[in-house]
């Protein structure tokens, strides 16, 4: 059988002879869409949402909304490719597409995950600044150092054992980021309000290209089907029962990963806007700390070291699963996360506003988001692929139409760049 093709692919009505898995409950099945929800919380969040909040209030709350909506269909989508298949998306279109057009590929996606990197490796930095006073440069090691140690746990024993790690800088990420909002006089009508899609002109567009690259990101759409293809890949009789413990899987763990890109947004809107300095995640720390106190603002600085320890681990697996399935070539994570370190030590130590680099970041990966997802659609849709588990009409409808809003706002991005409009 080639690979990327369903069992029963070739005749949808095959029956699957695969053995049966022990039966467990459902939840005890969930994992992976956590692991890929921590790129929903990465530092590159905190910097869109903190902008979008401080200058433009409750305006872009429906982006959010929008975003983590699309993220939910977008996820599951990815899980159930390589539960279907036994195989990654990066090593199902590796097999699919010619050398050359493959290479290319590849340097798109590396494009991204290295923007990924950066903005991980930046948000840990500036928190071990924030919380001891870490030189960035010597906080970016640290976090490199540490995310190795991360990712020697998935090596050494397991997925599992690397899941219940992630699941607990996740809680840390969501305890430290919504705190604050319970302290902030949110105005709950505005945020209402905020519900109701528009902008404030070119600039917003740009911030809210950057919270949309944030929130549904290329890396996490590649590597959440490596994580559900080393999980369960291959479910032979249990098959339907994965994909419905993974709906609840991606649910649960979106729905926890907007709530906390929402609280942030609205903490910004409520605490921050019209204060002067908060143009960098540190001078919205300080405000924070200002207005709601020095321990909200330690747990607000202890989110966002948790938020690029996890964060930066999980986007470095993500790179290996797209080197090997477009390349075929395996590097060990700890040599690839020494490598991919190095371009974000650079801007560290080359005195550019942090913050901006990562909004900027955000920006780029909104733009390499349809190059992950219109494939995803494609394939998803697919019975050669997928067998009687392709996407229904409908669903390839909706999917489409997610797809065709991507990149629309690309599009509009692109032109308010090019014009430099503001």
């Amino acid at each position: 059988m080639d690979r990327g093709v369903a069992p029963g692919a070739e005749n949808p009505t095959t029956t699957e002879v695969t053995a049966p898995r022990p039966r467990h409950r459902l939840s005890w099945l969930w994992g992976p869409a956590f692991v890929a929800a921590i790129a929903y919380v990465d530092p590159g969040n905190v910097a869109a949402n903190l902008t979008a909040g401080s200058r433009y209030g409750y305006l872009l709350v429906w982006v959010l909304v929008l975003a983590n909506a699309m993220a939910v269909l977008v996820q599951y989508l990815s899980a159930k490719v390589g539960l279907v298949t036994g195989h990654s998306l990066p090593e199902i279109l590796g097999d699919r597409l010619r050398r050359g057009p493959r290479i290319a590929y590849w340097l798109q996606a590396e494009v991204v995950a290295a923007a990924t990197d950066l903005a991980e490796v930046i948000g840990g930095a500036i928190a071990l600044q924030i919380l001891f006073g870490l030189p960035l440069v010597v906080g970016g090691i640290v976090i490199g150092v540490v995310s190795m140690a991360l990712l020697s746990i998935q090596t050494r024993r397991g997925q599992r054992p690397f899941e219940f790690v992630v699941m607990g800088l996740l809680l840390v990420v969501t305890i430290g980021f919504m705190t604050g909002l319970f302290f902030s006089d949110v105005s709950w009508g505005e945020a209402g309000a905020g519900l109701l899609p528009r902008f404030a002109g070119a600039d917003s567009v740009l911030i809210a290209a950057g919270m949309l690259g944030a929130t549904v990101m290329p890396h996490a759409i590649y590597v959440h089907s490596a994580l559900a293809r080393d999980r369960h890949g291959g479910g032979g009789t249990d098959l339907g029962r994965l994909l419905r413990a993974t709906r609840w899987d991606v649910v649960v763990s979106m729905v926890v990963a907007g709530a906390v890109n929402i609280a942030m947004l609205l903490l910004a809107a409520a605490s921050l806007q019209g204060v002067g300095g908060t143009d960098s995640i540190q001078g919205a720390h300080a405000a924070i700390s200002t207005a709601l106190g020095p321990a909200v603002g330690v747990l607000f600085g202890i989110g966002l070291l948790a938020s690029g320890l996890a964060s930066t681990s999980v986007g470095c697996y993500a790179g290996a699963a797209i080197m090997s399935g477009l390349l075929r070539i395996r590097v060990p994570m700890v040599v690839r996360r020494a490598v991919t370190l190095i371009p974000a030590l650079l801007i560290l130590g080359s005195g550019v506003n942090p913050t901006w680099a990562l909004v900027l970041s955000q920006v780029l990966l909104s733009v390499g988001i349809p190059f992950a997802l219109a494939p995803l659609v494609w394939l998803t849709g697919r019975p050669t692929v997928m067998g009687r588990f392709a996407n229904s009409l409908a669903l390839r409808v909706v999917a489409w139409v997610v797809v065709g809003l991507i990149v629309a706002l690309n599009l509009v991005l692109v032109w308010l760049t090019m014009t430099g409009e503001s």
